[in-house]
């Protein structure tokens, strides 16, 4: 079977790459994600997880080649769905009419889209506000909309670019929950970025360990957990505990170059106090 997502030997520079003032991104990139693989990029600040992800939405020309569905991409397209951070819903729009943006753009009937769209404001549990203005709406439920938009149309792949990090932790553990029921109800292929190892392991099915800039996969850790996940005290578990000291052993020597990069000439922080610090359940 070929991969939902085939990215092969991208690198991205911006202001001539390797040349005096230029910067490499990403360099010689290669990577495949299954058809239905929940596939999660972890990696410090500046590293290019996000550039990547851009990349492979075409939204970001890049050096190399990437195939979806084994066909070029070539630039954005309605094959892949992508959510961001920062929700960029349509302000004047209902929920219900940004949820229905997708199906106008594949040119959907009316009475079909609305259709379609009440069922995916329903599968992220927002029925009951399908006529609320985003000004109207928690983060939390913006982020819904945002999601629910990208699904409504139907994509081969959906593109997560540190979807709940503006989140409070109550919410962004609940919406976790939510993707994970979401995915494992569509099966769809999600390439998901972030900086929580935390948040990785619980989503993910396997985790891409990225080094500091330029970014290349340092290493890719299968996460052995059980499934369904969901409603499961898998969080408080030592094999999931392991995988997290694992991972951080792996990221600890990136984020300490990615401090000195940041900060050239400023004494970067020491393992034990990094440690310390990502209690928080951040990278960085």
């Amino acid at each position: 079977m070929q991969p939902s997502i085939d990215i092969r030997n991208v690198s991205k520079s911006y202001g001539g790459g390797t040349a005096p003032g230029g910067l490499l991104a990403l360099d010689d990139v290669s990577l495949q994600v299954d058809q239905g693989e929940f596939l999660a990029i972890l990696g410090p600040s500046g590293c290019g997880k996000s550039t990547l992800l851009h990349v492979v939405a075409g939204l970001t020309p890049a050096r190399g080649e990437l195939l979806v569905q084994g066909e070029k991409v070539t630039g954005p397209g309605l094959d892949r769905g992508v959510v961001f951070q920062d929700y960029a819903l349509f302000p004047w729009r209902t929920v219900l009419d940004n949820v229905a943006f997708g199906l106008e753009m594949k040119k959907v009937q009316r009475h079909l889209r609305a259709a379609l769209a009440y069922r995916y404001v329903k599968l992220v549990g927002l029925e009951g506000f399908e006529d609320r203005y985003p000004a109207q709406l928690s983060g939390g439920m913006k982020q819904r909309v945002a999601i629910a938009r990208a699904l409504a149309f139907d994509p081969e792949v959906l593109l997560m670019d540190e979807p709940f990090a503006a989140l409070d932790a109550q919410t962004r553990e609940i919406l976790q929950t939510e993707l994970l029921r979401i995915w494992e109800q569509t099966s769809k292929t999600i390439l998901f970025v972030t900086h929580s190892i935390d948040e990785a392991i619980y989503l993910a099915q396997r985790v891409v360990v990225m080094t500091a800039r330029p970014g290349r996969i340092k290493q890719i850790v299968d996460i052995d957990l059980p499934w369904p996940r969901v409603d499961s005290d898998v969080r408080s578990s030592r094999p999931f505990a392991l995988l997290r000291h694992r991972i951080w052993e792996l990221l600890a020597g990136e984020v300490e170059k990615a401090q000195h990069l940041a900060s050239p000439g400023v004494p970067v922080l020491g393992r034990g106090q990094m440690a310390t610090d990502a209690v928080a359940q951040e990278v960085v």
